[in-house]
């Protein structure tokens, strides 16, 4: 990648070489514009001030080799040296290693930690990988987590690797598994929730998601896993991968998830904080799929935060 990497705001043109062929362009320019808010970058490809090729484009843009990417003028990293890691979060986080190889990395997200920094993040998980593992010559995040749920993130060690799983989530080879409690008693019979959803973003960076027939097609599928006093453990697979899919669709059908502060039932999620829930009860809780040659199979258990109470409702 060929650029005048001046940190004084001018505007530039990068040339995409292969090492970010098939890259997002917002990913990219998280990484290219660091320090800057990540509600700041959506902001300017909105009002089309970074271009590809002179033209307009939109966040989920997925970048070519030989695109030419205009990037405005824009202050950077302003707050000076970005965040260092704290021990008790790299400990935590090679304690979270769920699988890896050459190519990937599996890790168990905690709740509360942002898979990526901006609007007003510091330093998310792979900021922290990423200092944790200076040696790295690539790592990137193959997909998002909100970061109120915990659970399997993967991470990718080679763009090959990277390129290879965004096809196969799109093609929907990669089986995600979630459990959510959720307000009331789902219904056993009730197995799917089929709902287009419409995101909105705020002015203030922050996604909202809606039911709107003249959003994108979202499917979810559902099992009754068991039952405490005013909540239902499902175990939910996104079928499509929109945001704030499992959330918007619990609401829909009638059982917002316990713990959802955006989404959530303000009575519902009152009770479950006498009970002593602290979070949002949401947990991608395994990932199933084949990369070439290998099964790759990943559980990730509940943490203490949220099994204690399952076993306070079976008392």
């Amino acid at each position: 990648m060929n650029s005048e990497a001046q940190r004084s705001p001018a505007v530039r043109l990068v040339t995409i070489d292969d090492g970010h062929d098939g890259q997002r362009i917002d990913n990219f320019l998280l990484r290219e514009l660091k320090g800057v808010p990540k509600s700041r970058i959506y902001r300017l490809l909105r009002k089309g001030e970074v271009r590809v090729n002179k033209a307009r484009i939109k966040p989920d843009y997925k970048l070519r080799s030989g695109d030419s990417v205009r990037i405005p003028p824009v202050r950077q990293a302003e707050a000076g040296t970005p965040a260092k890691v704290s021990g008790s979060l790299a400990e935590a986080l090679a304690e979270a290693v769920l699988y890896e190889d050459d190519e990937l990395l599996i890790v168990n997200k905690p709740s509360g930690l942002a898979v990526h920094g901006g609007s007003g993040v510091s330093l998310g998980l792979i900021e922290a990988l990423r200092q944790l593992r200076p040696e790295a010559r690539f790592l990137e995040l193959v997909h998002r987590l909100d970061r109120d749920t915990s659970g399997c993130v993967m991470l990718a060690k080679k763009r090959s690797a990277l390129k290879r799983l965004h096809v196969m989530l799109r093609e929907g080879t990669v089986d995600k598994r979630y459990y959510a409690l959720v307000a009331g008693k789902w219904p056993v019979r009730k197995q799917q929730v089929k709902a287009r959803l419409q995101k909105n973003v705020l002015s203030s960076g922050e996604r909202m998601v809606r039911v709107d027939p003249d959003g994108k097609s979202a499917l979810t599928e559902y099992r009754v896993v068991r039952r405490i006093p005013g909540a239902t453990l499902v175990e939910a697979k996104p079928v499509t991968g929109r945001t704030h899919q499992i959330r918007v669709h619990c609401l829909a059908a009638g059982y917002p998830i316990i713990g959802d502060d955006k989404y959530g039932d303000d009575e519902a999620n009152r009770q479950f904080r006498a009970r002593g829930l602290k979070r949002l009860f949401l947990h991608a809780h395994s990932l199933d799929f084949q990369l070439d040659e290998r099964r790759i199979q990943v559980s990730a258990p509940l943490g203490p935060d949220l099994s204690h109470i399952l076993e306070d409702g079976a008392n």
